[in-house]
């Protein structure tokens, strides 16, 4: 059983990640575009993807992981998982900020310029690197 739930949460980790580096992107496009057209198609497909893909993976993520955690709970005293825990809460930091700039962007458009959501579209990738060294390699011991 473990295993089906950690194939569950590896993909919805993906999805969830793929949600979040898009979102950002998307983000320098609105701050950076000038016709109204655009701007207004750009904000049904944030929406989409954060309401639709996005949010839904984070909990999809989130509950499976808190699945694995109940079927092995000695998972709970490596360090690498603490090392692990730390970045989550970064991530969603980052998927707090996605959620309150798909709202901003709606009527402040021009409220960050387009470099602030190009380094916000980073921070998940060096997130996802930290974790994912975290549990492949599980530094500081087993």
């Amino acid at each position: 059983m473990f295993l089906w739930v950690m194939a569950l949460h590896v993909v919805a980790v993906i999805s969830w990640m793929a949600g979040m580096l898009y979102l950002f992107r998307l983000y320098v496009y609105h701050a950076e575009e000038s016709e109204t057209v655009v701007t207004e198609r750009l904000q049904v497909w944030e929406r989409k993807l954060l309401n639709l893909i996005t949010t839904p993976a984070m909990v999809v993520a989130l509950l499976s992981g808190i699945a694995m955690l109940v079927l092995e709970p000695s998972i709970l005293k490596q360090p690498w998982m603490h090392i692990k825990f730390t970045a989550l809460l970064g991530m969603f930091a980052c998927h707090g900020i996605a959620s309150k700039y798909r709202r901003v962007l709606v009527d402040q458009p021009k409220i960050k310029p387009g470099k602030f959501f190009r380094i916000m579209n980073e921070v998940p990738t060096v997130l996802m690197i930290i974790i994912v060294i975290a549990v492949i390699v599980k530094p500081f011991g087993h």
